[in-house]
């Protein structure tokens, strides 16, 4: 890698001197941040829709096209991340406990930065400002290496940051732009603390079986809502539709619907009709606009009960590989299940441990769920679309883990965050414990 681009001792250097920023610097740098974005949000757009024409020109699929567009609706919603971050407090320092080991003896474990995180993600030009800002907010530097698909939109954007940052030290952000450039900083693990990739499944897989560098992430996003037999069938319907339909090119929105069988007959014809607009002609409830005439807008894969549930209405039928599809696209398969039982094997087996939700007005029945069903987020009568960052009161994310060590869900904050000990003490010595001259007392001190 050229040593111009990225200069390890720099870089290291910056995250050493950020570890130490107050919350009032930091918090300083990230408002310069989101008014320099707000105030070149039309040259932000103009430059992206340069990159949506070379995408579409070059036959990327529609999901990576409509992730990769950066607009001035999508710039705003960027900048009140930036915003909610800034209300949150600093992270770093907090005390997690204290312990008086004797007396004038403290132990105190407190947060502290990682260090130097790396990320690597595709499409999402907007993915670059969160994870930027939510890096700064907590002591990080950060190398960001993005999909070539957004190279002169994620160009712009790590310069206005840079420019709007200038008083943060030098090198706490740089920017990889090249494919080759991947593998390098894979590489880098006697400077990279941390690796987050951002993209498809074999993508992740790829960082993860190439580096010697602890990543955290998720392969897949393979998530499914399961309807209860004591599910309100028009609630069941509006998630079922916003979890597939709000952004169906995201790792949250739901793949796999599951159905109780005593209400197959209700739910699953009410859902094709929300799908085609009640089936009267009208155009989706998701769609853009074009007449659906006779086809889904959301293409069902049905098992044969749930074909047979839909009475005629057109499906295709589902086959084994449906059941471990993440279509991110305008897809659903469906199947019917004999009972609770059966849907949480079915998602233990299948799912990605990312997100699940039941539809339920049994309270027993949503307890059984979300204690048995082994993902990262488990929700109850509501969207898998809320497993976000910002929508959890993260400020952002970073992405979504659905590994079970060091973070889980969505990783804000608290995920680029580690912990260390301090030991204050007047000149103690273990031979003096050894011994029996002192003891120890081990006294649990309050928390400030």
């Amino acid at each position: 890698m050229d040593k111009n681009v990225i200069d390890k001792a720099k870089v290291r250097g910056a995250a050493i001197k950020l570890a130490t920023f107050t919350a009032d610097k930091k918090n300083a740098a990230l408002l310069a941040i989101a008014e320099s974005l707000l105030a070149n949000k039309a040259e932000i757009a103009e430059v992206n829709s340069r990159d949506v024409v070379r995408a579409e020109s070059a036959g990327l699929p529609t999901p990576i096209v409509k992730r990769l567009k950066m607009d001035d609706k999508k710039v705003e919603s960027v900048a009140e991340g930036i915003y909610s971050l800034i209300g949150l407090p600093d992270p770093v320092g907090a005390q997690l406990f204290a312990t008086e080991l004797d007396k004038g003896f403290v132990l105190r474990k407190v947060t502290c930065p990682i260090g130097v995180v790396g990320i690597i993600f595709e499409s999402r030009p907007d993915a670059l400002v969160q994870i930027a800002c939510l890096c700064l907010k907590s002591g990080n530097a950060v190398i960001l290496k993005g999909g070539s698909e957004a190279a002169e939109t994620n160009r712009l954007l790590a310069d206005l940051i840079r420019a709007a940052a200038a008083g943060l030290p030098e090198s706490w952000i740089s920017q990889l732009e090249t494919r080759a450039e991947i593998n390098e900083i894979l590489k880098m693990d006697d400077t990279v603390d941390l690796l987050i990739p951002r993209g498809s499944n074999e993508f992740v897989r790829y960082v993860m079986d190439n580096s010697k560098i602890p990543v955290i992430g998720h392969s897949d996003g393979l998530c499914h809502c399961y309807v209860d037999a004591a599910a309100n069938p028009d609630m069941a319907v509006r998630i079922a539709v916003d979890s597939k339909t709000q952004y169906a090119a995201v790792c949250n929105a739901v793949e796999t619907l599951l159905v109780h069988r005593d209400i197959a007959n209700t739910v699953i014809p009410a859902l094709w009709d929300a799908f085609n607009g009640g089936n009267t002609g009208g155009k989706g409830v998701a769609g853009s606009g074009d007449p659906l005439e006779m086809k889904p807008y959301v293409t069902m894969r049905c098992c044969a009960e749930s074909l047979k549930a839909l009475g005629g209405r057109p499906a295709e039928p589902a086959s084994d590989d449906d059941w471990s599809a993440e279509y991110l696209d305008y897809k659903l398969s469906i199947k019917v299940v004999g009972g609770l039982g059966e849907a949480v094997a079915h998602i233990n087996k299948y799912g990605s441990r990312h997100t699940d939700a039941i539809v339920t007005e049994d309270a027993g029945a949503a307890h059984e769920f979300m204690e048995s069903v082994d993902s990262a987020n488990v929700y109850h009568n509501c969207s898998t679309r809320f497993s976000d960052g910002f929508r959890y009161g993260f400020g952002a994310e970073v992405g979504v883990s659905t590994s079970k060590i060091h973070a889980r869900g969505p990783v804000g904050l608290e995920g680029l965050l580690t912990y260390k000990y301090l030991l204050s003490g007047d000149g103690n010595i273990v031979g003096d414990y050894e011994s029996g001259l002192r003891k120890f007392t081990h006294k649990q001190l309050p928390n400030i």
